[in-house]
């Protein structure tokens, strides 16, 4: 379980969930200007089973490229890591129904990404032994959550009381309305901040 990476540097690492909105131009964003990012996707967002919450506004890109537009985000760079297959709370699910959400959630990235995941986040950050137990056998190697959550319009949401960027800060970004747009805003705010964005596989897979 890891809410941030150990470092001194002063390096973020963006992740963004669920896959509701899929704009293209984040897609272009991510590709031709390199930038890092861990994406966990959610079955039923990507194949747009049901509604986002309208809390971000109302989207013009839902499910518009499903599947295909995460084979674009990984060629792009992007990892593509397990966020269940519908988003339930999982504490409120016995070891099987979690086991189901995360491994389903597996199988199905294997077969529409080529890649199995060996990332996990769990829903709202609810989980219990049962998730950790159950991830593990799914081969998920480590769980990740979050110290820092990006609002509509690029704003960050802090966790910690002085409001300011950290060595190691690992930042939740969804999938939803003008997110080309507020991924921009974010990006330069981090650049302003003296911050660099880091690769998030690379500096776990050099942890202990």
């Amino acid at each position: 379980m890891i809410s941030s990476i150990p470092t001194k540097r002063k390096v973020v690492f963006l992740t963004i969930d669920d896959g509701w909105e899929q704009d293209p131009g984040f897609v272009r964003q991510v590709r031709e200007e390199r930038i890092p990012i861990t994406v966990f996707a959610m079955r039923d967002a990507v194949e747009a089973r049901g509604k986002p919450d309208p809390a971000g506004g109302v989207g013009r890109y839902v499910g518009a490229g499903k599947w295909g537009y995460f084979r674009q985000l990984r060629d792009a760079g992007a990892p593509i890591e397990d966020h269940t297959l519908t988003h339930p709370n999982l504490r409120l699910l016995g070891y099987d129904a979690q086991r189901r959400e995360i491994c389903g959630s597996a199988q199905v990235i294997r077969k529409e990404i080529g890649v199995r995941p060996t990332l996990f986040r769990p829903p709202f950050g609810n989980y219990n032994t049962d998730t950790l137990r159950a991830a593990a056998t799914c081969g998920i190697k480590k769980v990740l959550l979050w110290t820092a959550t990006v609002q509509p319009g690029g704003k960050i949401a802090y966790q910690v009381p002085d409001k300011r960027l950290r060595p190691g800060d690992v930042l939740l970004i969804h999938f939803r309305p003008h997110l080309a747009g507020d991924f921009r805003i974010l990006v330069d705010k981090i650049h302003r901040r003296g911050f660099e964005l880091g690769n998030l596989q690379a500096y776990l897979h050099a942890m202990p």
